[in-house]
Parts: structure tokens; sequence; C-alpha cells
């Protein structure tokens, strides 16, 4: 018997590959499945299963090119209308080998959601793991709030599935989620990527309250929801033919960029945010390779021609597929030659002032400084004064900001907030600065913090 985990960076999803003598399955697969079929190559089994615990939000799942590829059956949860794949009921048991997979129905984070409990012939009918994917993580439990009108119903119906179906597995099984630390399906993640039930019973915080008290927390909750998850939920419904390779990038030349920022094309930098601030294409947006999958389904539309500013081909094709797995496929082009065409193309440069923490506590009564956290981020402490508004939502709240007044964008070191000082400039704000550092740094100088709301 073996289990491998397939972990995607920036999505921080985990996907499995289970399998026992020549036969596997595989647990929520990404786009991209070459991973899945290279462990099958190597361990010489072959995909016999994909089970989809639930339908993923937050990435396009890959199991119609994995079952297109392999002949693979895919089974999902009843509860919604898949148009593809075989829906499977409470109690469903299915061998690969020496190892059984049980269906648990698991509803709270969505309705069709499932877990599979895993058990090998040797040990009887004592669980060795179980994939609960959005059900319970390392540290945390699933968000609740897709369902706003039954809110407190499905915040009960997964403390149900936690305590009546999953916990009784016992202490010692094996826990495997579907998103550790860093993903947006929950904010309390372990930065570890599995555990037992056993630990999360006596170390989870959510696993520590009564029933009512689950639900009231649940119900507390702030989860920013990006636009692109309806496109995800869509595209995780009906499936079909997402599989076949991505379109090499087409270099431009100077011309060819200054052509497109003049059409209104998103011209996208995704180097260092240091890079970036020295020096950039004026007019466009800064997203660091790193945080393409966090932030790319908020500030990129999806039908339009992609244009990157980036070190080298090799990081565009990096970036590409972060956008693959968020379900982009229009065309990407990029300068050819980087940031060094343009600047010695005598064109004009951008750049973006940084001040320190320091310079920024002596300054802090002739700036606004804007916070583009997470609520959660920023009610666990903030700068007394600042105007919140969370980054991904900053491109539509642009009207409520000052013009006559110098800005400086903040966020946890610098990175969001830099984002956040290009969609400005972008905006023809012209007093613009960003706090590299900021919340690590100002904490580091001991400046004034503030908690709650603000």
């Amino acid at each position: 018997m073996f289990i491998e985990t397939i972990y995607t960076p920036g999505l921080a999803s985990l996907s499995y590959v289970i399998g026992d003598g020549d036969v596997a399955a595989v647990v929520d697969p990404r786009r991209d499945v070459e991973p899945y079929l290279e462990v099958a190559k190597r361990r010489g089994v072959d995909i016999r299963l994909v089970f989809e615990t639930h339908r993923n939000e937050d990435f396009v799942v890959g199991s119609c090119p994995l079952a297109a590829r392999t002949g693979a059956s895919i089974l999902h949860g009843r509860g919604l209308d898949f148009e593809y794949g075989e829906l499977v009921d409470e109690g469903r048991r299915v061998e690969l080998g020496a190892v059984s997979l049980t269906v648990l129905h698991t509803p709270g984070h969505t309705d069709e959601s499932i877990s599979i409990a895993a058990r090998h012939h040797d040990t009887g009918d004592s669980p060795l793991a179980v994939f609960t994917g959005d059900a319970l993580f390392v540290g945390d439990v699933g968000r609740t709030d897709f369902y706003p009108d039954r809110a407190k119903e499905v915040a009960g119906l997964l403390y149900d599935s936690l305590f009546d179906k999953i916990l009784p597995l016992g202490d010692g099984c094996i826990l495997h989620p579907a998103h550790g630390a860093g993903s947006v399906c929950g904010d309390g993640m372990a930065d570890r990527n599995f555990s037992t039930l056993g630990h999360e019973r006596r170390h989870n915080p959510m696993l520590q309250l009564s029933r009512a008290d689950f639900i009231e927390a649940k119900l507390a909750e702030h989860h920013e929801t990006p636009p692109y998850f309806e496109r995800m939920e869509h595209l995780n419904r009906v499936g079909g033919d997402l599989d076949g390779p991505f379109a090499t990038p087409r270099g431009l030349s100077v011309d060819g960029v200054a052509k497109a920022l003049d059409g209104g094309g998103p011209v996208i930098d995704v180097r260092s945010p240091q890079a970036f601030a020295g020096s950039h294409v004026p007019g466009a947006l800064c997203i660091p390779e790193s945080m393409v999958p966090a932030y790319a389904g908020w500030l990129l539309p999806y039908e339009t021609p992609l244009t990157f500013i980036a070190d080298d081909r090799a990081q565009v094709e990096r970036v590409g597929t972060h956008l693959r797995r968020l379900g982009y496929d229009a065309e990407r082009r990029w300068l050819h030659g980087g940031i060094t065409r343009w600047e010695t193309s005598g064109r004009r440069l951008g750049q973006v002032e940084a001040i320190s923490a320091r310079r920024l506590r002596e300054a802090i009564d002739d700036v606004l400084v804007l916070d583009v956290r997470k609520v959660s981020e920023y009610r666990s402490g903030h700068i007394e004064g600042a105007r919140h508004v969370f980054l991904g939502r900053l491109p539509a709240l642009l009207g409520e900001l000052p013009r006559d007044r110098p800005i400086v964008t903040f966020c946890g070191s610098g990175r969001r907030a830099l984002i956040g000082a290009s969609i400005l400039r972008q905006a023809g704000f012209t007093r613009v600065q960003n706090c590299f550092g900021s919340m690590k740094a100002w904490r580091a100088i001991e400046g004034p913090v503030v908690e709650g709301a603000g």
C-alpha cells in the first residue's frame, strides 16, 4: 500500500495517489495531470478511480483529463448535478488490491462533500487514513459561507460531519486534507500537510467547541470570495476536455508592449516586488510570480490576451502553469528581452517610492496608510487610522480614496502592498509610496498597533 501527496504551490492544494498492487486511485487531481501519471508509471499501477471530495472552487479539477488518459471512473458525492462521472452513496466501498476505500457523506463545506476512509485488509476494520477534502484541515475546518441563506444549517452540518463521521474513525487515523496553509479555503491552517485525528481532536481549536459555539464561530468568520470562484465552480460541475498542450507564449517587441498598453490590454509584471519598484513599464500591474495563484483571479480578465514583463521565458512558462490551473487559456505574450529591452529603448520608466517602517512612523500624521491585508489580519493588529481595503477589492473602491493626500500601501511584508501601489498608479494616483516590510517591520520597530475592526 502507498499514498503519495501532490502539493500545488501557490494554491496550497493537496491531492493524492493511493494504491496497492497494480491499481490506484487519485483524490482531487489538479488540471495538469502529469504528476499523477508519473507516479503511476513509477509505481507500475493503473489508475482505476478518481475521487472528487467536492466541487473545488479555487482551481480547475483534472478529473476529466485524467480519466481520458487512463480510462478511470470518476466518483462524486450526491448533492450537486455534476454533468460527468458517477454519484456515490454513503458507505460505497471499492477495492484496490488489499486496500479498501469507503465513502463518507460529510456535508457542511458543500452539500456534495465526501470523505474517503482507507483501510488495509491486514488491519481489519480500523481505518489507516482519511481524505477529508475541505471538511477538516490541519488546525482548522472548512469554510461554510457558500450558502449564505442557510448559514446556520450548513455550519451545523459540518459539525455533525466532523463529530459523527470523521472523528469516530479513530485517533490513530492519519488525516489527509485537500488544502494546506496559505489556501483561500481557510485562515487557521497549520503549516503541516498531514496530522492524525487524535492530534486534531486535542489541538484543533475548532474541535474544542460545543455544537452551538462551533456554529456561532462559523457565522462570525469572514472569508473573501474571489470572482473567479464562479468560473471554477462551473468548470468543475460540467467537466469537459481541459487537457492538451498550452500554447507557447509569444515574444513581443517594445513597440508591441506599448501597443498592448495603448489598447487597454493588461500588462503584468511578474518579477520580484523590489525589481518592479525600482524600474517598470508605466501602466503595468505588479503581481509577483509567487502571488499569481492568489490574486490573478481577482485582478485579471479571462478572455483577454495577457502580456507579461518577466525575468525570462521560463518565468512566463511557470506563470502560465499557475494561470492554467485557474482556467486562464487566453493568449500569453511577453516582452522579449525583459525590462532591459524597455529600459534601453529610451522610453519612460516607472518607479514606486519605498518608505521604511521607521520613516512611516515619523510621517504617520501626513499620510494615509492603505492596509490591503485580509480582514482577519487587519483585525489582529493594524496601524491606528489606517484605511482598510482588501487587495482583491481595491480596483472597485478606488473612487473612495483621496487623490490630494500621500498614500502609503501596507500589508504583512510589503509584497501585496506593492500590488496595491501598482493598482493606484495605473489609476492615476501620483503620490504613492510602498512600505516594504510593512507590519513585520512595524512590529520590529515597536510601532503602536490596535486590534479590532477599526
